[in-house]
């Protein structure tokens, strides 16, 4: 077995190298706003790093190699950098979700007070990364997200209700950043949705890094709302009552980010986006022959029945903004969300 001091050294030389961003160079920059990686918090052992209780990982390729090309990670091994070794004796939740405490399963040690120390104080470390996002590593007890194994120190036997120790203090001193797991990027709807909501948070920022205008904030706020109401109409009203205002203060600014990332973190339906389609083909009643009408309610129609993706009507409605140079729909973001080298829209 490695010594703890050995084991440290090179997950921190690791980190250190996974911490560098890409160059405009290394990425693909057919998307318009992109021009730097959006930074991710994520577990190390999702990038390939033997940091895991046996020494192995957990190396997810989708992270590493193709939403890799558009981030920049920020690894993140809560029982290495709280001074476990690699390899270490396993260890569990005991108790009760609402306060587990975290206990090797063979000699019962408690690591509960290291591991809550060293998780408040990495959390306020990883303010200045900059984070717009964060990806758990599913079912571990330090960083799982939701739905860990908690084990009754009555009976043993687990319930799966509980949430890693790392991955609570980061949720709650972070809580309006895109957090998910690696297991649940499994499903397309969930992987579409994080990757638009980090997209949408590294604006935000990007536009109250500094002064923030009327101008700016307006222009944010009309070229989402497609987006926000294919989540919220209910959200976009109440954003849209704050922009009138104009979001003078800290409060308001910080109340229009909840609601922000609050409607984008509900689940978007087939729907709401035939709602939205519907809505845009209106900006085109004046000019579209009635060919190009016929055929694009019927590809949205096919949408409807599930028989298409998403990403076929909205390239239809993209050649129409092309076509006729619609201005207003040129500038939506929800046509254009994410890079379409992803594609995160042909599954949903």
């Amino acid at each position: 077995m490695r010594t703890v001091c050995s084991c440290r050294a090179s997950y921190m030389m690791h980190t250190a190298h996974a911490t560098i961003g890409r160059t405009v160079g290394d990425m693909n920059t057919d998307h318009p706003e992109i021009s730097e990686p959006v930074r991710l918090g994520i577990s190390a052992c999702l990038l390939g790093q033997n940091v895991r209780y046996d020494g192995g990982h957990q190396h997810d390729r989708f992270l590493t190699d193709t939403l890799g090309r558009y981030v920049s990670y920020v690894p993140v091994c809560p029982e290495v950098e709280c001074g476990l070794s690699v390899p270490r004796e396993a260890m569990r939740l005991v108790g009760t979700a609402d306060a587990p405490r975290l206990v090797t399963i063979s000699t019962k040690k408690d690591f509960t007070a290291r591991m809550q120390h060293w998780a408040r104080a990495r959390v306020r470390e990883l303010e200045a990364e900059g984070l717009c996002g964060f990806i758990f590593k599913s079912k571990s007890p330090s960083s799982g997200m939701e739905r860990v194994k908690v084990y009754s120190e009555e009976n043993g036997i687990p319930v799966h209700n509980g949430v890693g120790m790392f991955a609570r203090a980061f949720m709650e001193h972070f809580p309006l950043l895109p957090c998910e797991e690696e297991g649940r990027l499994h499903d397309p709807a969930l992987r579409e949705n994080f990757i638009e909501r980090i997209f949408v948070y590294r604006r935000w920022r990007g536009m109250t890094a500094g002064r923030i205008s009327s101008r700016a904030l307006v222009d944010f706020h009309t070229r989402h709302k497609l987006l926000v109401l294919s989540h919220s109409t209910m959200h976009y009203r109440e954003m849209g009552r704050l922009v009138a205002q104009g979001l003078r203060t800290a409060d308001a600014r910080e109340h229009y980010q909840r609601l922000l990332m609050e409607a984008l973190s509900l689940k978007s339906t087939v729907k709401k986006h035939v709602n939205v389609l519907q809505h845009m083909m209106g900006y085109f009643k004046t000019r579209l022959t009635a060919d190009e009408k016929r055929e694009l309610l019927e590809i949205i129609e096919r949408y409807r029945s599930e028989y298409v993706p998403l990403i076929v009507p909205l390239t239809l409605v993209n050649h129409y903004v092309r076509k006729y140079g619609e201005p207003y729909l040129a500038q939506q973001y929800y046509l254009n969300p994410h890079p379409l080298e992803l594609k995160l829209r042909n599954h949903v």
